[in-house]
């Protein structure tokens, strides 16, 4: 019996072809699914009902700021986080005055330096998976988030407890 060579006739070469392609096709769309990397999303909702106040993308150096004027000293005090995959680390605080609910001691790892008036702590080791905040009553907590600068108590309300999550 001799061979049969299936790319003899026209239409068997077709369906090869076509056959390959789609192997082709299905194998680089699952690579593209499996190895892509999507960015990070900051999500703020509020904590009693889960409705969602709004959601970012953050971009590429992954932090955003709250600042919020502290109930006691009366001076702002803002909070920046760094966000490593579904986790929030704190990164620093800035702040201008000790007093109570400041932190006026440094464990081991946190180094205190100053930037004009400005105290700033770093060296955090901690980690969550959310945030919670009350949105101030009197004055307003701000997300600094991409260049961009919003108002808490308007996007969320008054007294809003809010929860700050990485999706």
């Amino acid at each position: 019996m001799g061979r049969i060579n299936i790319l003899k006739t026209p239409r068997r070469l077709f369906w090869v072809i076509i056959c390959v392609f789609l192997a082709v096709l299905v194998f680089s769309g699952t690579v593209f699914l499996f190895t892509r990397t999507s960015s990070p999303v900051l999500k703020i909702m509020d904590a009693r009902t889960g409705r969602v106040f709004g959601k970012w993308p953050l971009e590429e150096n992954r932090e955003f700021a709250v600042e919020f004027i502290h109930s006691v000293n009366q001076s702002p005090v803002r909070e920046t986080f760094r966000v490593e995959g579904k986790t929030i680390r704190p990164f620093s605080v800035r702040f201008f005055s000790f007093g109570a609910g400041m932190q006026s001691d440094l464990h081991e790892g946190l180094t205190l330096s100053r930037d004009g008036e400005a105290m700033i702590i770093t060296g955090f080791e901690a980690s969550y998976r959310e945030l919670n905040y009350t949105v101030g009553t009197v004055s307003d907590h701000l997300l600094y988030l991409n260049g961009d600068v919003y108002s808490l108590r308007e996007l969320c309300g008054r007294n809003a407890h809010i929860n700050i999550r990485i999706e």
